[in-house]
């Protein structure tokens, strides 16, 4: 057989078996379609079987949630209609209610009516019966009525005056056994120390070789400090320690913290000073604004001008008989306060009142008048209410009590000033003496600034250069002498020492 015919063999044999191959596989396939819709048409009738179980269901439960929802349907339609009836019943009975008031009220009016008509037949009567008893008496109804009085009077005189007597005396009683009370209990509940002020202050230095350089050359240092701060330095052997003295309490505090900043500094000499004591006003001067802030906020008092506050800061560094003034007006404002309360008056009033009483002192060595006078223009001019005014006004009696507050701050100063050991004279007298001394010397022209120093023994006067000569200069010390001769009495004698400097000032630019 040849090589051809195997292949064409082969090749049918081939095509054969793709044949049935591919007959084989339609068979297969033929069968898994029918199997397949089979399994569809079963599926489809279980569907079917299963809707209609859930509408059947469905059915069931709609039936009866309609029959639940009809029964409560008719239940609320039950509970309307006894609440309608019941409406209807309160209705009918506001209904009646309204008829018996509308009867009450037609039967009142019917009274007052008749009240009235039986009012003015009373009145008339008692007007008839009047006039028959004046007709018969032959005296009117108030010469009737004097007639009973005095004769009850007359009869009962001595009884009523022993009964005013007897009331009188018990109230009396009464009034100072409260006033005392009040009194008492202020006193006790404000129980301030009392610390008078002295007249020198002592600096702590840190070692005994600064005393000479605060002395200077020749004392230059010194001699300028007190020019420039009116107080007197004493240098004397205590370890550690110089003294300020000066009666002015400003002045001292302004050479007390000049002087320790020029030890802090270091570098002490004319010009330093001058720079110092400078700079010291200006702190001094926002001490004073702290100190009245810090009292006026300790006492209530509130919403004062700050110019007001400026003044009153003053008063911290001024005496009266030895005792601080702005200490004196914060405890009597306290006092005033506790009074009031008891007393039902103006507490915040009678505060400020006490408070500002004394700021006149603060420039009364400025301005001429009493501290009260000058106290009133200065509350006046800053326009402070008229009823702080009127209170603080009368507290040493220049001025009639106007109001209950004005006599509180007049108690509460006495009371405060009253204390034991608060005050003393002779402090007061000293001090009064040296202000004369200044204000002697102060008055004379051509005077720049005059301080008196060593206790009132020395009086040294700062003129102006440009206005005194040296001769004159001399002439005025003697002139200043003979005056305090005249107008004064003191012990020993005084130093007037008149002192005349000229100074001039360049800049190289």
């Amino acid at each position: 057989m040849s090589l051809t015919t195997v292949f064409i063999l082969l090749a049918l044999a081939g095509l054969v078996g793709i044949g049935a191959g591919y007959f084989l596989r339609w068979l297969v396939a033929l069968g898994r379609k029918g199997s397949m819709e089979l399994e569809v048409k079963r599926i489809l009738l279980e569907a079917k079987e299963e809707a209609k179980r859930v509408i059947s269901e469905g059915q069931k439960k709609g039936e009866e949630a309609a029959e639940a929802a009809l029964v409560e349907v008719k239940e609320k339609e039950v509970a309307l209609k006894k609440t309608e009836e019941r409406l209807i019943k309160k209705e009918e009975l506001l209904d009646k209610r309204q008829g018996d008031i509308d009867q009450e009220v037609e039967s009142l009016k019917t009274k007052v009516v008749e009240i009235k008509e039986l009012k003015d037949r009373a009145d008339k009567l008692i007007e008839e019966r009047g006039a028959a008893l004046e007709k018969v008496s032959g005296l009117s109804k108030e010469a009737a009525y004097q007639e009973l009085i005095k004769n009850v009077e007359k009869q009962y005189e001595e009884d009523l005056a022993v009964r005013l007597q007897k009331l009188e005396q018990f109230g009396n009683e009464k009034l100072d056994k409260k006033a005392k009370e009040i009194l008492t209990t202020s006193i006790h509940r404000l129980g301030n120390s009392v610390a008078s002020d002295v007249l020198a202050t002592a600096i702590t230095i840190p070692s005994d070789e600064l005393k000479g350089k605060i002395i200077g050359k020749e004392g230059r240092n010194i001699k300028a400090f007190e020019r420039a701060t009116g107080v007197e330095v004493i240098v004397d052997d205590t370890p550690g320690s110089i003294v300020l003295s000066c009666f002015d309490p400003v002045r001292r505090a302004i050479a007390r913290v000049a002087l320790e900043n020029l030890i802090i500094d270091g570098r002490i000499q004319p010009a330093k000073i001058e720079e110092a004591v400078e700079k010291a006003k200006g702190e001094i001067t926002k001490i004073m604004k702290e100190k009245a802030e810090a009292a006026a906020y300790e006492c209530g008092v509130f919403n004062l001008d700050p110019r007001v506050l400026a003044i009153l800061g003053r008063l911290h560094f001024r005496t009266s008989y030895g005792q601080n003034v702005l200490q004196h007006s914060t405890e009597m404002a306290h006092i005033a306060g506790m009074i009031a309360e008891e007393l039902g008056a103006n507490v915040a009033v009678a505060k400020a009142g006490a408070l500002l009483h004394d700021i006149g002192k603060a420039v009364d060595h400025e301005v001429q008048g009493t501290h009260v006078e000058i106290g009133r223009r200065i509350l006046q001019k800053f326009n402070v209410d008229n009823a702080i005014i009127q209170a603080m006004q009368s507290h040493h009696e220049e001025y009639p009590y106007e109001t209950v507050e004005s006599i509180i701050v007049q108690v509460a100063d006495a009371i405060s000033a009253g204390r034991p050991g608060a005050r003393r004279d002779s402090v007061e007298n000293y001090i009064k003496r040296l202000s004369d001394l200044e204000a002697i010397a102060n008055g004379f022209p051509g005077i720049e600034k005059a301080y008196a120093i060593a206790a009132g023994r020395e009086v040294r006067v700062f003129v102006k250069p440009d206005a005194i000569g040296d001769a004159e200069a001399k002439q005025l010390a003697r002139d200043i002498a003979l005056k305090i001769e005249s107008d004064l009495r003191y012990p020993g004698e005084i130093k007037v020492i008149a002192i005349r400097e000229s100074r001039a000032i360049e800049y190289a630019r």
